[in-house]
C-alpha cells in the first residue's frame, strides 16, 4: 500500500497539506506552495523571501554545465521538450548539484565539531570537502555571498551558517590555498538553519535549475536537429591505435 502525508482527494476537493488546492490558487506564490509540499506547513513572509533568493541563486548558470549540454544534445538528436529536460536533470550528480546535498549532511552531521576537526579529517582521508571551491570564483562566490547576506538581514544565520564560513576559513589555513564557499555550501548552511533534511539537498538544485533547463530546451527546438554534432578534427583527441590493415586470416571467411 503506497502511504503519503502530502495530498489526498476527498469527494472532489484535491487537498494539499490538508488545504483545498482551489484555495491555495491565486492565495499562495509558488515558492510558498514548494514550501509547503516540502516541509508541510505554510511558510512566514521570511522564509518565502529566503527560499525566493536560493531558488534565483540556482535558476541558471550559462550553457556549459553538464545538464545543458545534456538537454541541448538530446533536442538535438530529435526529440520533444520532456525527453531534453529530463536528459538534463539526470545528468545532476555528484560534481554537479550533488555537492549541495553532500555539504548539508556533513554541516548536519558534524554540528557538533569544530571546522578544525572537520577539515584535519577529511583531508587525512584525502576526500574533498563539498561546497568549497569553483572553477571561476577564486575570491569569493558572489551568489553565495548575496544568499548569506540576506540570511542574516532575514534570521537565518546561526550555527550552519557560522560552520560553513569557520571551514572556509580552516581550507585554506590547513591547505595553504582558498576555495570559497560556493552556492552549493551556501544554500546547503542555510536549508540547514531553516530545518531542511540533507537528503532534499538535491531537490533544492532540481527544483532551481528546471526553469532554466526549460528555456535551454525550448531554444533548442528551433535549432536544426544533429547541429551539435562535433567536429573530429577539431574537438576530439583521439588517442586511439594508429589507422591499421586487418589480418588477412579475418577476411572472407564466412
Amino acid at each position: 500500500m503506497w502511504k503519503t502525508a502530502i495530498s489526498t482527494h476527498v469527494g472532489t476537493k484535491a487537498l494539499v497539506r490538508g488545504y483545498e488546492l482551489e484555495e491555495l490558487v491565486g492565495n499562495l506564490t509558488f515558492t510558498e506552495a514548494i514550501y509547503l509540499v516540502l516541509k508541510g506547513e505554510l511558510p512566514t513572509e521570511k522564509e518565502r523571501k529566503m527560499l525566493d533568493v536560493m531558488f534565483v541563486a540556482t535558476i541558471e548558470h550559462s550553457i556549459a554545465p553538464p545538464s545543458v549540454i545534456a538537454a541541448r544534445a538530446v533536442i538535438s538528436g530529435g526529440n520533444s521538450l520532456n525527453v531534453g529536460v529530463g536528459a538534463g536533470i539526470l545528468a545532476f550528480g555528484s560534481a554537479h548539484g550533488g555537492a549541495l546535498e553532500d555539504i548539508m549532511k556533513l554541516l548536519q552531521e558534524n554540528i557538533n565539531k569544530t571546522a578544525e576537526e572537520i577539515v584535519r579529517e577529511y583531508l587525512s582521508q584525502g576526500k574533498r570537502i563539498p561546497g568549497f571551491g569553483h572553477r571561476f570564483f577564486k575570491d569569493f562566490d558572489p551568489r553565495a555571498k548575496k544568499i548569506l547576506s540576506y540570511a542574516k538581514e532575514l534570521g537565518f544565520y546561526g550555527k550552519y551558517c557560522q560552520l560553513a564560513e569557520d571551514i572556509e576559513k580552516e581550507i585554506e589555513k590547513q591547505k595553504g590555498k582558498k576555495l570559497v564557499m560556493n552556492v552549493d555550501g551556501a544554500i546547503a548552511a542555510v536549508a540547514s538553519e531553516m530545518g531542511f533534511d540533507w537528503r532534499l539537498g538535491k531537490g533544492f538544485f532540481i527544483i532551481g535549475r528546471v526553469p532554466g533547463l526549460v528555456a535551454h530546451t525550448y531554444e533548442e527546438l528551433f535549432e536544426k536537429p544533429f547541429s551539435k554534432r562535433l567536429d573530429e578534427e577539431k574537438d576530439v583527441e583521439y588517442l586511439g591505435k594508429e589507422h591499421r590493415k586487418l589480418p588477412e586470416e579475418y577476411k572472407n571467411r564466412w
